[in-house]
């Protein structure tokens, strides 16, 4: 466990020796200078803050964050970027357990726990095994073969159910009430009609603590009930094989969650029973609930859109584009019941959209009864230009008891607190980099900083006595001057 006092730590750069802090301000020093020497000459910045960049304590809503880094670790941070906790394992993403559903053990995580060498990023091709550990590390739950985890590559398309041939867990995974785990996997098979000889097929398997699966449902059984139309369906069955992959994606779900108890059933509509389950498309961009008792999609958004007009809110939902982190806002927290979802504004769909001269991210609430939008977050929000917050890929928003929106602006390593009206009140770049191929040119390892998810938890979800700190950090920069919290 690793923890400094906030004496001790540089707001901006958290968790490194004193002797890489004074390398990384000098290393920045120069860089500035070099910018100053060459003015003219019109480049992308190559050096960025990391660690905790603002925080208004009395405005935010104060917990610890848990995300897995691209040094393939799973860390826990206060909100001034303190490492509480890490684990050496990774999580797609990681989960932080509600101790309501550990029988009151606080600090549980679901994480992957094998990964066969070869193993790439974005798929569960490679993923062997998952499980939940305990705040010491200990292997309390196992699904799977093998043990500590390996480093991700390429992967083959051999596949079959899990655990046979591995889990292939990807992108996300629940525990239930019942102490049962649904999880999101990969499985390899042909699929009838298709063009491509193997597909590269979406399945949820809800599993026993004992390993057994007592439900699964496979997304091709499906494909006419996610609302795409006659001529939309026909481009679907004939997608092609894209960056040497050997099975076609073509829906790449991204996101499944559970409804949870909400006021929508609580008034009649049994579309919104609480174990239904939440599902949305990156390559697709649909959002559908699916029964979970007769597996059929009872309630669906999209894939067809009408095109990106006003920005007034309520208004109908308008061009999503590559979907993330869909779910309804659970009981208690403020707009309970509506759909809170990330919308990238990548390129996506059948046929392809594209996010136009501007591309830029959205945050959406919407009330899916009406399927229109109640509020949103772009970065005009935050008196910034809109491209100023944009991730094609990845990502994750998730509302707090404060009425706040945590965001991670996923290709950017970025997460913040934004308030309703746009005012960002805390704000984090992770320093956790780490070579990755997602972003290179033709395949080739870049360092970055992604984070596919940060999940929000609450302090009393930690063991007693797991340090934090909340020490306000005063904005600094260019941006200050717009800030919309500075104008009011």
């Amino acid at each position: 466990m690793m923890f400094a006092s906030p004496a001790a730590v540089s707001p901006v750069n958290t968790g490194r020796p004193r002797r890489a802090r004074l390398s990384a301000m000098m290393r920045t020093a120069m860089a500035c200078a070099a910018v100053g020497a060459a003015a003219s000459a019109a480049a992308a910045p190559s050096v960025y803050p990391t660690g905790v960049t603002r925080y208004e304590p009395d405005r935010a809503w104060n917990g610890y964050v848990v995300f897995s880094g691209q040094d393939k670790k799973t860390h826990l941070i206060d909100m001034n970027g303190n490492e509480v906790r890490q684990w050496p394992q990774e999580g797609f993403p990681p989960v932080l357990l509600d101790p309501a559903l550990t029988g009151g053990k606080r600090g549980n995580v679901l994480l992957q726990l094998s990964n066969a060498p070869g193993a790439a990023a974005g798929n569960g091709l490679g993923n062997k095994a998952i499980g939940e550990l305990d705040w010491n590390g200990h292997v309390v739950w196992q699904w799977g073969e093998g043990g500590a985890q390996e480093a991700y590559a390429s992967a083959t398309v051999q596949s079959g159910a899990a655990p046979a041939g591995g889990v292939k867990q990807h992108h996300d995974w629940r525990r239930l009430p019942n102490g049962n785990t649904l999880v999101l996997a990969n499985q390899v098979h042909a699929v009838p009609g298709f063009k491509a000889a193997q597909v590269l097929d979406d399945v949820i398997y809800e599993v026993t603590p004992k390993g057994d699966v007592a439900w699964k449902w496979v997304a091709s059984d499906h494909l006419e009930e996610f609302g795409f139309s006659p001529e939309a369906l026909k481009q679907v069955r004939a997608a092609p094989l894209r960056n040497g992959a050997k099975a076609v994606d073509y829906l790449h779900i991204n996101n499944m969650s559970v409804l949870g108890p909400n006021k929508r059933y609580d008034a009649g509509d049994t579309r919104f029973h609480p174990d239904n389950v939440l599902i949305d498309s990156r390559e697709a961009n649909f959002i559908v609930i699916i029964d979970k008792t007769t597996g059929k999609v009872v309630w669906n958004l999209g894939p067809d859109y009408p095109a990106i007009g006003a920005t007034d809110v309520p208004r109908p939902v308008d061009q999503i584009i590559g979907p993330h982190d869909v779910h309804l806002i659970p009981k208690g927290l403020p707009g309970a019941g509506n759909i809170l979802v990330f919308d990238n504004q990548g390129e996506a769909g059948y046929p392809r959209v594209s996010p136009g001269l501007f591309p830029h991210s959205r945050v959406l609430e919407i009330d899916p009864v009406t399927k229109q939008i109640v509020w949103q977050y772009t970065a005009a929000n935050s008196g910034q230009t809109l491209w100023s917050f944009y991730s094609a890929f990845i990502s994750s928003a998730r509302r707090l008891p404060n009425g706040n929106t945590l965001v991670d602006e996923g290709m950017n390593g970025r997460f913040f607190q934004v308030t309703p009206q746009g005012d960002i009140v805390w704000e984090y770049v992770s320093p956790y980099y780490g070579n990755s191929a997602v972003g290179g040119a033709g395949g080739k390892p870049v360092r970055t900083n992604w984070v596919y998810r940060a999940q929000p938890v609450p302090y009393d979800w930690a063991p007693e006595g797991t340090p934090r700190s909340e020490r306000a950090v005063a904005a600094r920069g260019a941006d200050d001057s717009i800030n919309v919290a500075d104008r009011r």
